[in-house]
């Protein structure tokens, strides 16, 4: 099946203006963001931040629309599993092995025009393999 033209573009403008609302929303509750976007082999963790003394990863999903379900339905096994993968890559990179961390979910429902609708924070979302 091959995409509409800007069907991709619009799916990465989405995106990134989910992760501008999540960061608002992180900001606005006293959170400390220390990077976004963060990539290696394993995959990409949206963003990277400080609650006290807990380091946070956050996947961010928006969506404008419901019909193939809600953001967070877009979170199934094998991204929980990259998910994984890659936070623990980001703890053994910078040493961080004896840190307290988690993964989180925030869901972005966004009107047709990109303005915000809804969020909704997803603490301890992905949780160990097994």
């Amino acid at each position: 099946m091959v995409s509409a033209p800007g069907v991709k573009m619009d799916t990465r403008r989405i995106g990134r203006q989910a992760e501008e609302y999540a960061v608002m929303y992180l900001q606005e509750k006293g959170w400390r963001i220390i990077d976004r976007n963060w990539t290696c082999s394993e995959g990409e963790l949206d963003i990277i931040a400080e609650l006290g003394e807990e380091l946070v990863f956050v996947e961010v999903k928006g969506r404008r629309s419901e019909r193939y379900g809600g953001p967070e339905s877009a979170v199934h096994e094998r991204k929980r599993q990259h998910l994984r993968d890659a936070a623990w890559r980001y703890v053994l990179e910078h040493e961080l092995e004896e840190t307290l961390w988690r993964i989180d979910v925030i869901a972005v429902r966004m009107n047709q025009d990109g303005s915000l609708r809804q969020i909704d924070h997803y603490p301890y979302a992905v949780g160990e393999a097994g």
